[in-house]
């Protein structure tokens, strides 16, 4: 097992962020300092220390969350609230799978598993997530041919949607549904600006093919590995 990803599954830290730990000196295997994130470890025979102190694998958790607008997508923050603190339930440490930006909301999964969370990071998992966004202004025809093209954000950088469909919803041809692979950092609100709109309101509604019904605001569920991955691969709601 790589050490980063050793790290992320005793709750350290994200497997990028484990990194940054590995790299600090501070992670010992065996009582010798390890700098490479990739350095394979046995967990069940080496002995690893993070400051000193064993670690060991925890428990793995995971949980779906509809998160609220105003909560940030970190462990923690000088002047927000985080999602993390919308599982008062759980006392280890947790992270989020991907990002919402703090005017967003929808569907985000928790958990402490960095094995599980790059596997539905990874672009070459193709998991799509789907959005309904409410623009400041009707959309045409016309401009919605124009944002399937996609657009340069910068050189050698382009980003189009998968699909982007007006919905049947009020006020009429303002709510549009996004689906994208990727999820670059706020790519729905990135190419509206550059189709000419502002998003008003942003609900992350699925990924891959789990779908937010049920829960509300700031409600969450916890689920197991099985559970999850049956509703993000084959359907479920929550």
């Amino acid at each position: 097992m790589r050490l980063n990803a050793f790290l992320s599954s005793c709750g350290v830290a994200s497997r990028r962020k484990s990194e940054v730990v590995i790299l600090e000196g501070r992670v010992q295997v065996n009582g010798k300092i390890v700098l490479a994130p990739f350095f394979q470890v046995d967990p069940e025979n080496d002995t690893v220390t993070l400051d000193r102190k064993p670690l060991t694998l925890s428990e793995h958790v995971y949980y779906v969350v509809n998160k609220p607008v105003g909560y940030v997508c970190a462990v923690s923050d000088k002047y927000d609230p985080v999602v993390v603190d919308l599982i008062p339930e759980h006392k280890g440490r947790l992270y989020p799978v991907g990002r919402l930006d703090r005017e967003s909301e929808g569907l985000l999964i928790l958990t402490n598993d960095g094995n599980f969370t790059q596997s539905i990071l990874h672009p070459s998992k193709d998991i799509y997530k789907e959005y309904e966004a409410l623009l400041n202004i009707p959309i045409n025809e016309k401009q919605l041919r124009r944002w399937r093209q996609g657009f340069e954000i910068e050189e050698g950088l382009h980003i189009k949607p998968i699909s982007i469909n007006v919905m049947n919803k009020l006020p009429p041809s303002m709510w549009v549904s996004i689906v994208i692979v990727e999820g670059r950092k706020r790519e729905v609100r990135l190419m509206a600006k550059q189709a000419g709109f502002s998003v008003k309101r942003l609900i992350r509604r699925k990924i891959g093919k789990m779908t937010l019904e049920k829960l509300k605001p700031g409600e969450f569920v916890s689920l197991s590995f099985s559970e999850l991955y049956t509703k993000i691969f084959t359907g479920g709601v929550v």
